[in-house]
């Protein structure tokens, strides 16, 4: 399904226009899916749901001695048990918030840093004649967002104005609109660029496109 209808597409972009038409910033909408497939989740769980699984074999045949359970000590038992439980855990992962969770906070943070900075460079962000380039990039699996500025805008922006093109979005995205969150986002960047003194020259061209990028990852 995607991630935006056509009209949506179409506003992303006017928004772009119309922002960049008081400022020489070239603002850089971009949206995955996810950032990575975090594949270290799905073993993490298997893992434990193996361990669980062997741990709950032992127990039962313990507490329930003479049952005729006796053969959950077995190795064949042991391993089949143990490898259900495997199963069982993997496939739990196939729930995102599972799989957000064994992932952990940290990878979450540095995989998507690490996909902006690719995004950053995929997009050429940085090839602008003031080095006036702004990305913005949302993660929507990892529920991460990250604004990028070149060196000609960053130092003069502080960060708590970023923080607050980082609340619009998510936003956006918590109200199951993300277009509007970033129209919103787009419009405050040229605001703040505008209030900071990245005005647009008389020469200035469209450096870069005004679509929003829509990735899978």
């Amino acid at each position: 399904m995607p991630l935006f209808t056509d009209d949506e597409l179409t506003r992303i972009r006017d928004a772009v226009s119309q922002a960049e038409t008081r400022t020489a910033g070239e603002i850089v909408p971009y949206v995955v899916r996810r950032s990575g497939d975090y594949a270290v989740a799905t073993w993490r769980l298997a893992s434990l749901g193996a361990l669980l699984a062997g741990v709950l074999a032992l127990a039962t045949a313990w507490l329930y001695d003479g049952w005729g359970l006796g053969w959950l000590y077995s190795a064949w038992a042991l391993a089949l048990v143990m490898t259900g439980g495997g199963v069982m855990g993997g496939l739990a992962t196939l729930l995102e918030p599972v799989r957000r969770a064994f992932a952990g906070m940290e990878t979450l943070d540095t995989t998507v840093h690490r996909r902006a900075a690719l995004a950053f460079l995929e997009e050429e962000v940085f090839n602008t004649r003031d080095r006036t380039g702004i990305l913005l990039f949302v993660s929507l699996f990892e529920h991460r967002i990250e604004v990028i500025g070149d060196t000609g805008i960053d130092a003069k922006v502080e960060q708590a104005e970023w923080e607050e093109v980082v609340g619009l979005i998510r936003d956006g995205i918590r109200s199951r609109t993300l277009a509007d969150g970033m129209v919103m986002a787009i419009e405050r960047c040229g605001d703040l660029l505008h209030r900071r003194g990245v005005d647009i020259r008389p020469d200035d061209t469209d450096e870069l496109p005004d679509d929003v990028r829509v990735r899978d990852e």
